[in-house]
């Protein structure tokens, strides 16, 4: 019988609550996250006996360990002491101790780190916010002259509002007996290590593709003032066909983005390009690789600046092309959020129990020119175009 590596089942595992997320099965959603969870336990666990054995610092940094501040070591240990009791129920219902702020900020940065879209958008640790005040429009020119209705109104219309408080997303974490006696630091370690998979792999479909109900909306999604959405779900929008990505059809592409939707236009200097990695390897990579006359290849070449992308929550055949710092995504505990409750959803062996914490947040493009999603099945790879004698042909045909 062939053994599977941790990283393979790693992998498997974060693959099963994927598709758990896309499935919106609540029941599916808190099973696979549980396997997730318990599965980082698990190696948290065999980290920790390593270094009691080694002492290796090496460890420690493979696993995120740092100092605690007096707030987190005070809320892992009102943690431990709570689930050791004899009525842990109880105990952890009586605590009255979210999440203090540097967890979710530290849990923030692990996943900038790891998921690049995520590092990409405007994403915010909103822990103490309900309501975050948006600007949709852009840069704004300031008016001389006396203060009239007409000013008021453009600068209302320019104003936007996103609720944080909409989406929720619940992890689910075991923990075994084993586990209350290595200590908050190690806690801290496992916890940040659930949370930011949990986030990262709910988000990154969401923000790609997200219906807005429930959940943010992705960047494929309309979002002009006069959208229709039904049932509270946005509409994807109208798909630009591009078959090639030559100068000109970039510019095409550049300028609608350039296009504010105050009527204006904005400068860019760098344009966000994510599709599916299948998608990138068969299409994006051939369409934007060339050959050097020493031989070699240099990928990722376009007529602009451009950052690519590569997330399994685009659907293949498709693209988004966009501004990164135009969508914003926010998430946070919530002022009343962040608190660890007791969950009675599964399986409570004699040495472990599973414990529940919910995050809420959103996110949307902060208008509709943002982004565009492109259809890029047509996509056909680059040629190389030579002059001879003032005819332009293709490289083969020269």
């Amino acid at each position: 019988m062939v053994m599977k590596s941790k990283d393979l089942i790693q992998q498997e595992l974060k693959d099963n609550l994927v598709q758990a997320f896309k499935s919106e099965d609540e029941n599916a959603i808190a099973q696979a996250f549980a396997n997730f969870a318990d599965t980082v336990q698990q190696n948290v666990m065999e980290d920790f006996t390593s270094y009691q054995k080694t002492q290796d610092s090496a460890i420690l940094a493979k696993r995120g360990i740092h100092q605690l501040t007096a707030e987190e070591n005070k809320f892992y240990q009102s943690i431990i002491d709570a689930m050791k009791s004899a009525n842990p129920r109880q105990a952890v219902t009586d605590i009255d101790i979210a999440f203090p702020e540097t967890v979710i900020e530290n849990v923030i940065a692990d996943i900038k780190t790891e998921h690049p879209l995520l590092a990409a958008i405007n994403f915010t640790n909103t822990t103490v916010l309900t309501k975050m005040i948006v600007n949709k429009q852009g840069a704004q020119l300031a008016t001389w002259g006396p203060l009239n209705s007409k000013i008021t109104e453009e600068l209302e219309g320019a104003i936007g509002k996103i609720d944080l408080t909409l989406c929720k997303l619940s992890a689910y974490m075991p923990i075994s007996k084993d586990m209350l006696a290595v200590g908050p630091t190690w806690i801290d370690a496992y916890v940040r290590a659930t949370l930011a998979e949990a986030i990262a792999l709910a988000l990154e479909t969401a923000i790609v593709t997200g219906t807005g109900k429930d959940e943010p909306i992705g960047m494929d999604r309309d979002v002009s003032e006069n959208v229709t959405t039904t049932g509270g779900v946005y509409p994807k929008k109208t798909k630009m066909v591009i078959t090639d990505l030559s100068p000109t059809t970039y510019g095409t592409i550049l300028s609608k983005l350039a296009q504010a939707p105050n009527g204006k236009t904005r400068p860019i200097s760098n344009v966000l390009m994510v599709v599916n990695p299948k998608d990138y390897f068969t299409k994006v990579m051939p369409a934007t690789t060339v050959r050097a006359t020493d031989g070699t290849y240099n990928k990722d070449i376009f007529p602009f600046p451009t950052t690519v992308i590569q997330s399994p929550g685009v659907t293949e055949g498709e693209a988004v092309f966009g501004l990164a710092s135009k969508y914003f995504m926010g998430i946070g505990a919530g002022t009343n959020g962040g608190k660890v409750e007791y969950s009675d959803e599964f399986r409570f062996l004699d040495d472990e129990r599973v414990y529940l914490t919910k995050m809420y947040g959103n996110g949307r493009a902060l208008d509709d020119n943002a982004f565009i999603l492109a259809d890029i099945t047509g996509l056909v790879p680059a040629t190389v175009e030579v002059t001879v004698k003032g005819v332009v042909k293709t490289k083969e045909q020269a």
